[in-house]
């Protein structure tokens, strides 16, 4: 299995984040317009947390909370646990497996560089075996003894 490094070289697109003072609202809508589940919250380019979809559904919309006037920092997970890009994805996934996480940020140097989900390591493994079943029938197909 390959590293954090190689499954942020797959995706396209911006890093979409959010300020721990906006409105839970905007975190939405960016996730919307992104077709995301979760969004980064960067504060002065310092990754403070991470909020998602269930986030938004249980802490506000459950309790009655307005959207337009509850702050990411009321409802966001502070301090998430980051992964660097050297990590490999292995480990990530079993990480996500563990503690049910579906979104992992990326540091390199303290610096926010990316968010891998748990679809971009699916993705990953699914590359790895594509790869291999035409090794495999490479092979197959060779001038190979009994082939």
């Amino acid at each position: 299995m390959s590293t954090v490094k190689r499954a942020l070289a797959q995706k396209r697109g911006a890093l979409i984040h959010v300020r721990s003072g906006d409105m839970v609202v905007e975190a939405l809508r960016q996730m919307r317009d992104s077709r995301v589940r979760s969004v980064l919250v960067i504060d002065d380019d310092v990754l403070v947390g991470i909020v998602t979809q269930g986030d938004c559904a249980i802490k506000v919309l459950l309790p009655g909370l307005d959207a337009k006037q509850t702050p990411v920092s009321q409802v966001m997970t502070s301090n998430p646990v980051t992964v660097k890009p050297d990590d490999r994805l292995q480990g990530c996934m079993a990480m996500m497996s563990t503690r049910g996480f579906r979104h992992l940020p990326v540091l390199d140097a303290g610096k926010v560089i990316g968010v891998i989900s748990i679809g971009d390591v699916v993705k990953d493994i699914i590359r790895d075996l594509e790869l291999n079943v035409s090794d495999l029938m490479g092979y197959i197909m060779s001038d190979s003894p009994g082939g």
